[in-house]
């Protein structure tokens, strides 16, 4: 009879042991019990400005496509993605908002 008692009483008063620190990881929950989505977490401001810090960066870095030759590599502005990459992708954005983008997205 204890053992039904028992039985009955977690089923009244369920615990979800899922919400440790343990398998925030996977479930993408917090110790708060707040899930933490990719939005919720860039509407964050220190999530935010770490993001565009680090697309600026990586946006503002050179990027040239290279072929391989006979005689070594070269670039290849020759290439039909060279534009795109190193020049400008469409009439409204610059290399640099297009490289910034998909960093940050």
């Amino acid at each position: 009879m204890n053992y039904f008692m028992k039985l009955f009483k977690s089923r009244d008063n369920p615990k979800n042991r899922l919400n440790g620190s343990s398998y925030s990881f996977f479930m993408g929950g917090s110790s708060s019990g707040n899930r933490v989505t990719e939005r919720s977490a860039m509407q964050m401001t220190a999530v935010y400005s770490c993001v565009r810090i680090l697309s600026e960066t990586l946006a503002s870095l050179p990027l040239h496509i290279y072929e391989i030759t006979d005689l070594g590599s070269k670039k290849a502005t020759n290439h039909y993605l060279y534009n795109l990459l190193h020049n400008e992708p469409n009439n409204e954005m610059t290399s640099f908002i297009f490289r910034e983008t998909l960093m940050t997205h």
